[in-house]
């Protein structure tokens, strides 16, 4: 089994993409017709992951996020400045003697998504999460639990995803119930409309979300002036509401925990296949008393 018989396979198990897709899901790296060794599964390709696909003696990386730091995600550097970090982190892929494949678009394209599945179950959600699909752009994965504070909910998301800790707004100890995962916070709009036929931004329609009851968002991608701002006025007001702000990354990670499920499955277990968290890319500087 290749590289690329790998790949086939998970294409296969993905939803079926139009013949002249162009999107960021390809070979970013490697030889995709060498003989498969080991799969590793990352949400990120960082330089750490790398160097455990080299020790694990793996030659496919199945990633979820860019390999080369731009939004196009090309199969290398193109812009006209030189970057040593590129050069260094291609050698060591060289070195490596491993092959990386982007699976982005299909993952989300899976019905339930792939990568959120993941998210909920190994957050051990399973059971409690509903679908909100009236939100605009994204679903809602709206979970409900049994009555906490704030800080405790802090302190589980930081030990289930394995964060070094976390920004969050609300007061931690406030009683809460209730969490949506919710989309990409950008100044973008929605496929909800106004009674007048405008469009309504996607983070404000997020506000609806929390009016309807949800007690906590926990968003992707962040931006300060819009839904994030309406929970800091509804804590000064008094109210139960609260962002936990983990990062995209951080978000997205244990779907590619539940990657390695599905992949064991499809390759029939003839090659190993590892999970190799990206792990958090942020650290927190205490504030001095």
């Amino acid at each position: 089994m290749t590289n690329r018989d790998v790949v086939n396979k998970i294409l296969a198990y993905h939803p079926p993409f139009p013949a002249d897709y162009h999107g960021c899901d390809d070979w970013k790296a490697g030889d995709p017709d060498a003989l498969c060794t080991g799969v590793v599964t990352a949400l990120s390709p960082t330089v750490n992951v790398i160097r455990k696909a080299k020790e694990l003696g793996a030659s496919l990386i199945l990633v979820h996020e860019p390999t080369f730091y731009t939004s196009e995600d090309g199969p290398g550097w193109f812009e006209d400045f030189p970057n040593s970090v590129y050069e260094e982190k291609q050698a060591l892929i060289r070195e490596a003697g491993v092959a990386i494949w982007r699976d982005h678009d299909h993952m989300h394209a899976n019905r339930p998504d792939s990568i959120f599945t993941g998210v909920i179950k190994y957050m051990g959600w399973e059971g409690r999460a509903r679908v909100d699909t009236d939100t605009g752009l994204f679903a809602h994965f709206i979970i409900d639990f049994p009555e906490t504070t704030l800080g405790e909910l802090c302190r589980y998301v930081i030990d289930h995803i394995g964060l070094n800790g976390l920004r969050y707004i609300g007061d931690p100890g406030a009683k809460v119930k209730s969490l949506a995962m919710v989309g990409h916070l950008y100044p973008m709009q929605s496929r909800k409309k106004r009674k007048d036929g405008t469009p309504v931004e996607y983070s404000v329609s997020i506000i609806d979300t929390m009016e309807k009851g949800v007690d906590v968002i926990m968003p992707g991608e962040v931006i300060d002036w819009t839904v994030l701002s309406y929970v800091r006025d509804a804590v000064e007001l008094g109210k139960n509401k609260a962002v936990i702000n983990v990062g995209h990354f951080n978000w997205e990670e244990l779907g590619m925990k539940y990657a390695a499920d599905w992949v064991s499955e499809l390759v029939e277990r003839q090659v190993p296949v590892t999970y190799v968290p990206s792990e958090d890319m942020y650290h927190f500087a205490e504030k001095e008393n």
